[in-house]
């Protein structure tokens, strides 16, 4: 039984979500904002955490900033349809994924459930291991990527998408592909979810200049992880 935690000033929107996952067997624990998600997140541990944007006391923005920081579980923001800036802020905070209100509960359940799959293993991923390249080792039984000398931090998503892009070099992939191995959803998934992940990525890295390797852009396609001819 997967325990999702739902966070949200509306009594009504967690009073319909926890009837919907409820009839799927999840557990489910409330908070009215964003303190008080962050409080049920260090005592329940949660196995997926749904975030409303707008919340007292802490909003959802500083709350998935916060809970990412010491935690690695998937987030999903509850957004309104005027709010395109912070949900591109949300994705750069750490969520995974957003959902614009007013929503339909069932897509609700749909897409906490291909959060899930994905965040749960590689099933799509290459059987490798390890992979190595000069100046950047990835380790996925480890989770661990060592870029330069330094010890590089990623979310489970993060991870999984430069994995994925360093396991076939020079292949270039769309934004529709990478969400549907990384995420495990086409229909649902917005392009600018891979983008943001590829923001993140990069600036983590910090990429040398003088590299031999990069996630490079393929204009009007997607991305590829490229090796460079020194």
């Amino acid at each position: 039984m997967y325990k999702i935690l739902i966070a949200d000033d509306e009594v009504s929107i967690r009073e319909i979500l926890r009837v919907y996952f409820a009839k799927e067997d999840f557990q489910v624990i409330e908070a009215e904002d964003g303190q008080q998600a962050l409080s049920k997140v260090e005592k329940e541990s949660p196995d997926i955490v749904i975030l409303d944007i707008m919340m007292p006391v802490l909003d959802g923005i500083t709350a998935c900033e916060q809970i990412r920081r010491r935690f690695d579980i998937p987030i999903i923001m509850l957004t309104a349809k005027d709010e395109d800036d912070d949900r591109i802020l949300g994705l750069e905070k750490g969520a995974d994924d957003y959902i614009t209100k007013p929503f339909n509960p069932r897509e609700v359940v749909a897409r906490v459930k291909a959060v899930l799959r994905r965040s749960g293993g590689f099933q799509k991923l290459s059987d490798k291991w390890k992979i190595n390249y000069p100046g950047l080792s990835i380790d996925r039984e480890r989770m661990e990527v060592i870029a330069g000398d330094k010890t590089v931090t990623f979310t489970t998503k993060e991870f999984e998408l430069l994995y994925y892009l360093a396991s076939s070099p020079g292949k270039v992939y769309s934004r529709n592909q990478l969400l549907e191995s990384i995420w495990g959803y086409t229909y649902f998934g917005d392009t600018r979810t891979v983008d943001t992940h590829i923001k993140r990525i990069r600036q983590k890295l910090a990429i040398p200049r003088d590299s031999v390797w990069d996630i490079e852009t393929v204009w009007g396609v997607g991305y590829k992880f490229e090796l460079k001819n020194k």
